[in-house]
């Protein structure tokens, strides 16, 4: 029987997430099918194009993301504290801009007066939709259904388009985090669709380089902060140069399928979190195949196990050879 969601996300531990979607039938989500020559390609429009829109709507941010050809990867931080602080407003018009509401929450909109018993509901149903605006489960279900009934659609059929469940896996520690995200924006250049990060198409490493050549960062994705700032603002503990810059360099060493090195330039980050580059490699390249649960070090695996009641840590033999090497 598959876990339950709550018995997986712990916002205790960590607010990264690594979510993926698959098809469950044979029609491609995008790409051409090698089968019958058809090509779902503009498919990959529709999926990125919501992902970000979601990024804008949720308390959730995009860290990473990469649109395949029957699947679709992407790096999530809930950011319950935003969620927090909206206003009941806030809350309302952003659930609006996804769904339709209800008749009460319409007429809170348009400023119309309410009766004392419609304010206790409304209340309530505001409680509900922060709860929602802040939960992986209800991001990735505005994200799916509507591509689902488009493809449905396209394809002239019915029934189901997704399975029936995304997998989901908790990034405990930055070196977890570093290593999905780096695995997710290198999806393209192992899957031999693309040469290098900047030719990835539908990607967040793609969206980054082409905002870093203006000497900005994408509006619509989490941004890298640099470690210096740890308590000062919200975003990835990393420096974008070194980041893009490593991948850059790992993605070379894929596509050439030689051992190669990653250059002194680009190994800060893997030396601030004593990740060796034999261990970087392995985890960019097998990091879905290695990790079936949660990611991390395993004093935070244990928390996390620990805080979820969780009598077996799943992953543990892997997180100790590729995370606990220093």
């Amino acid at each position: 029987m598959p876990t339950a969601r709550k018995a997986i996300v712990s916002l205790e531990d960590t607010s990264f997430y690594h979510c993926v979607s698959r098809c469950v039938r044979r029609a491609y989500l995008c790409g051409v099918d090698d089968y019958t020559g058809q090509s779902y390609e503009h498919r990959r429009g529709w999926v990125e194009e919501r992902i970000l829109e979601l990024g804008q709507v949720f308390a959730i941010d995009i860290c990473a993301y990469a649109v395949m050809s029957n699947h679709l990867h992407l790096v999530l931080k809930v950011d319950i504290y935003e969620a927090n602080a909206w206003t009941e407003l806030e809350v309302i018009n952003r659930w609006h801009q996804l769904f339709k509401g209800y008749d009460i929450t319409q007429k809170f909109v348009q400023g119309l007066v309410l009766e004392t018993h419609e304010t206790i509901v409304l209340l309530k149903t505001v409680a509900e939709f922060r709860s929602r605006l802040s939960d992986i489960s209800w991001f990735m279900r505005a994200l799916n259904e509507p591509i689902a009934r488009k493809a449905n659609k396209e394809d002239k059929c019915s029934g189901r388009f997704w399975e029936g469940r995304f997998k989901s896996q908790a990034l405990l520690d930055e070196a977890a985090i570093l290593a999905c995200m780096a695995y997710v924006d290198l999806n393209p250049i192992r899957a031999k669709i693309a040469k290098t990060p900047e030719h990835s198409d539908f990607t967040s490493i793609k969206r980054r380089i082409k905002a870093a050549l203006k000497g900005e960062q994408p509006t619509e994705l989490l941004d890298f902060v640099g470690n210096e700032t740890r308590e000062k603002a919200k975003g990835l503990l990393f420096h974008l140069k070194n980041y893009l810059q490593l991948v850059d360099e790992t993605g070379r060493i894929i596509r050439d399928d030689k051992r190669g090195a990653i250059s002194e330039s680009a190994m800060p980050i893997l030396n601030r979190l004593n990740i060796p580059q034999e261990n970087w490699l392995q985890l960019t390249t097998e990091f879905s195949r290695l990790f079936k649960g949660p990611v991390g070090r395993l004093q935070e695996l244990n928390a996390y196990c620990e805080h979820l009641a969780r009598k077996r840590r799943q992953g543990a033999a892997n997180c100790r050879r590729w995370l606990n090497s220093a």
